[in-house]
């Protein structure tokens, strides 16, 4: 008996200093999320999208410069940046392969031309977004080819000239 009263008695001490260990963490949660609170509720001010009034906010006009693009220094803009970059990155590498497998023709020689099937089974291990590049390569005026878009198979003999 005497071992159990022990026992009991050391259990509830550990239990006496268990809640003082929650309270400080119970106290450090909620500065923390007032402070997100805080910070959210600012960011809210500025986000075009936020149902909350904000006569302070200044809303560029449609078509101005300004007008559909993130936050100079903020995080989205970064991403686009980012996105941009890794784009055009593989719009280059596109080219260098077209250079690499296609044929030299033309009256001088320089012009290169590639069909679309040859490509399409050299790049597939490249990466599996060539018409998406290739079509962004031809908005950049990089490349040429026929048609709006281009289907595996179907358009496998359609040629793919590089313009620079």
């Amino acid at each position: 008996m005497g071992t159990n009263s022990q026992s009991a008695t050391m259990e509830t001490e550990d239990d006496a200093q268990a809640p003082a260990a929650c309270i400080v963490s119970v106290k450090g949660l909620k500065e923390n999320w007032q402070k997100w609170s805080s910070e959210h509720q600012e960011y809210q001010k500025h986000n075009p999208f936020s149902h909350n009034t904000r006569p302070s906010m200044v809303v560029p006009p449609r078509g101005g410069d300004e007008y559909g693009k993130p936050l100079q220094g903020s995080l989205t803009e970064q991403r686009g940046k980012d996105a941009h970059t890794h784009i055009s990155r593989e719009v280059q590498e596109l080219c260098e392969v077209i250079r690499s497998i296609g044929e030299s023709g033309g009256s001088d020689g320089k012009v290169i031309t590639v069909r679309f099937g040859k490509l399409f089974e050299h790049y597939v291990t490249i990466s599996n977004k060539l018409v998406g590049i290739l079509l962004r390569a031809r908005k950049q005026r990089l490349v040429d080819f026929e048609g709006e878009m281009l289907w595996q198979g179907k358009d496998d003999h359609v040629v793919i000239t590089l313009l620079q």
